[in-house]
């Protein structure tokens, strides 16, 4: 899993080898709603997926102290409320956010998929967090109120998220999300670049030759006016064959 808020210096690349990671505070969010959860790091499949970035010519390195933050942990308690806690790898971005050097890390854990295991990329569609509506937040702590429509930047960056990832397979979806970074909204929809790297990460997973999806958009929602989350599924359930 790569999430938005853990990046890495220089060319590398990190890798959770914490065993017993702490869930980082989550902000204007009560600790009930998510400390009683309890993660699971996978520490055997951490190894597994440095040696696949080493093999791939990746400067990885271990985290051993790292704690999971927000963008991980509450994305999988939603995915999972009522089961075992999954075993997690988290894969950090790395501080230059170059769009081809993420799709490459996605590109090298693709065997990943073939190996009982999901790849997730926690991201956002649209997540500017200088154009968003924020008093219902401060004063009610109501991060979905709606009181006016979203921008129409935001909703024309949405809308080609949507268009580029479902009717785009294989290595002609790599290029449409890479593209993306060239959208005339791009730079009103992303304010940095970080909520968008995990989305090139999932696409080089699940982008190559053999990848003729569909891709479907499962969820959506909108938050602080102008943030838009929106879940996608690469791939079908259908053609999954248990190891």
């Amino acid at each position: 899993m790569m999430g938005a808020h853990w990046e890495s210096p220089g060319d590398t690349v990190e890798v959770s080898m914490n065993p017993n990671p702490k869930m980082l505070p989550v902000g204007s969010v009560k600790d009930a709603r998510y400390l009683p959860y309890k993660v699971q790091p996978d520490i055997e499949g951490g190894e597994h997926v440095m040696k696949l970035l080493k093999a791939a010519g990746f400067n990885v390195k271990a985290a051993p102290t790292f704690d999971w933050i927000h963008d991980t942990f509450l994305i999988i308690i939603r995915m999972f409320p009522h089961c075992i806690p999954l075993p997690t790898t988290i894969v950090s971005m790395n501080a230059r956010y170059e769009s081809h050097f993420h799709l490459k890390i996605g590109a090298a854990l693709r065997p990943l998929r073939y190996e009982d295991t999901l790849i997730i990329g926690s991201g956002g569609s649209v997540h500017n967090l200088y154009r968003n509506h924020w008093a219902d937040m401060m004063l009610y702590r109501d991060n979905f109120a709606q009181p006016v429509p979203p921008g129409t930047w935001a909703l024309e960056f949405r809308q080609a998220v949507e268009d580029n990832i479902t009717n785009n397979t294989g290595p002609e979806l790599r290029r449409a999300i890479t593209r993306m970074m060239k959208h005339p909204r791009y730079k009103d929809a992303h304010g940095t670049d970080d909520h968008w790297m995990a989305s090139l990460f999932a696409v080089g997973a699940a982008g190559g030759k053999d990848d003729q999806g569909p891709n479907t958009m499962i969820a959506e929602c909108w938050e602080l006016v102008n943030m838009c989350n929106t879940q996608y599924q690469l791939g079908s359930w259908d053609a999954y064959k248990p190891m």
